[in-house]
């Protein structure tokens, strides 16, 4: 009788719970029935993962320091004009960031490129160095960045780094290991052994970021690893894009990360060390967006969203995982109904059989309304990128996936500049190798269509 009424109370715990935290239905839903029907599992698996315990802790932290995007206006603050006008207006609402001025960009391709500009670039430090990675191996490359590092800090610099609980090692992380040992600062962002004080499956920090004495910085999709080095032929080669960029946008980088660390770490950075006063570098307008289930929810599914509505002449995409969910998908139908030209190019293989089995199952909708699938050639591209009408883009660490758009901490880049744009709308048309079209799908057998069918139903999760 005492186990029984037990089993009422667990379920009935959760089901309220559920009904005062929970927006989306399916998985308000899906709690509350694995209460009802496992009521003692259902509840510890609702502890552990179903609980946002992220969302309490930046409200805190908002309480005490702010929004993390309400730096004050500078003299850089800009604004647009034309028919990409509300796009900026409602960014700027959005993230209580300011679109300034005065900025230059540069695009990299693979670790090839990018990381010797960004060894380099920690190699010249004198005042900071704040860097923010995913996946932070500690093999050839990745010793390269932990010797470069160390020699920062040892000569004075004040250097924080940031790599995901995760990511970076979930029971292990020899980075952070060697980086400690040595006495430089390196957070694990929401790690813990425990799983109830660590929602290990979800909300991992996916962001990529590099500042340097607070004027220059690096962001994108690539992580620290061997495999990004593709001229060297790895086993497992990871093509990516980064950028880097000068200017006044600088700042709203480093306070991305800085909100970060003391999310993770409770250290403040502030002052000339991390925030310096920044001369422009160019005629670049650009703004910082960042995500996350905390005080950022689903912003860069907003930015994404309103500025496919503005497209008259072509969106096109750049993905290593397409799982867009349902106000996306029906966004890039909208617009391909309407007249636009819609390229998506996803990768001919991924790092991830399941993601490409869910995909298989996501397109159907995107081919049935015009929208043009594409899939890129080997190696494998982890490129995150989207352009409209070739003339805004948006760029960084967040992939086309309803993880990656609700459930990680992402940043991205937007830009108002043609020339820019028009780079990188290059870029994704000369990876657009092989049309997808419904006859790829339809020739599939029923039992791979079965199994895609099923995988689809993970991708929340995947």
């Amino acid at each position: 009788m005492t186990l029984s009424a037990l089993r009422v109370l667990l379920a009935m715990a959760v089901t309220i719970h559920v009904l005062l935290t929970k927006r989306d239905t399916a998985a308000a839903i899906g709690w509350i029935g694995m209460a009802a029907l496992m009521p003692v599992l259902g509840s510890i698996l609702y502890l552990m993962f179903g609980i946002n315990r992220v969302k309490r802790l930046a409200r805190k932290l908002v309480r005490q320091r702010g929004a993390p995007g309400s730096a004050p206006a500078t003299r850089w603050q800009k604004s647009v004009e034309g028919r990409f006008a509300p796009l900026a207006s409602m960014v700027g609402k959005l993230t209580s960031r300011s679109l300034v001025g005065g900025n230059n960009i540069e695009m990299l391709h693979d670790g090839d490129e990018a990381y010797p500009a960004m060894l380099d670039a920690i190699q010249r430090a004198n005042t900071s160095v704040l860097l923010c990675s995913y996946i932070f191996r500690a093999d050839r490359v990745g010793g390269l960045f932990i010797d470069a590092l160390i020699d920062a800090h040892n000569r004075g610099v004040a250097v924080r780094v940031l790599v995901d609980g995760v990511g970076a090692g979930y029971f292990s992380c020899p980075t952070a290991r060697r980086l400690r040992r040595a006495g430089v600062p390196c957070g694990r962002f929401m790690h813990s052994l425990l799983p109830w004080s660590m929602p290990f499956i979800n909300l991992r920090n996916h962001r990529k970021s590099l500042i340097i004495d607070g004027v220059l910085g690096f962001i994108g999709g690539l992580n620290i690893g061997d495999e990004n080095m593709v001229a060297d032929r790895p086993r497992d080669p990871v093509s990516d894009t980064h950028f880097r960029v000068r200017g006044p946008i600088v700042r709203q980088l480093a306070a991305a990360f800085a909100w970060d660390w003391t999310f993770t770490e409770g250290e403040d950075l502030a002052g000339p060390t991390y925030f310096p006063d920044i001369d422009a570098s160019g005629t670049d307008l650009m703004r910082i967006v960042t995500a996350g289930p905390d005080t950022d929810l689903e912003k860069i599914e907003f930015v994404m969203l309103q500025a496919m509505t503005l497209a008259r002449s072509s969106i096109r995409l750049m993905t290593p995982y397409f799982l867009p969910g349902t106000r996306l998908s029906t966004e890039l139908c909208l617009a391909a109904l309407r007249g636009v030209t819609v390229d998506i190019v996803i990768p001919q293989r991924s790092n991830h059989v399941v993601m490409d089995w869910a995909c298989r199952a996501d397109i159907h909708p995107v081919l049935d309304a015009g929208c043009r699938v594409w899939s890129a050639s080997p190696p494998f591209n982890h490129s995150k990128l989207l352009v409209v009408d070739r003339e805004w883009s948006f760029v960084g660490s967040s992939n086309l996936d309803m993880r990656s758009l609700r459930l990680n901490f992402e940043i991205n880049l937007e830009t108002y500049n043609a020339e820019f744009s028009q780079r990188v709308d290059d870029f994704i048309v000369g990876h657009c190798d092989r049309r997808v079209t419904h006859h790829d799908l339809d020739k599939r057998n029923y039992l791979m269509k079965l199994r895609d069918s099923g995988a689809r139903l993970l991708s929340p999760y995947l």
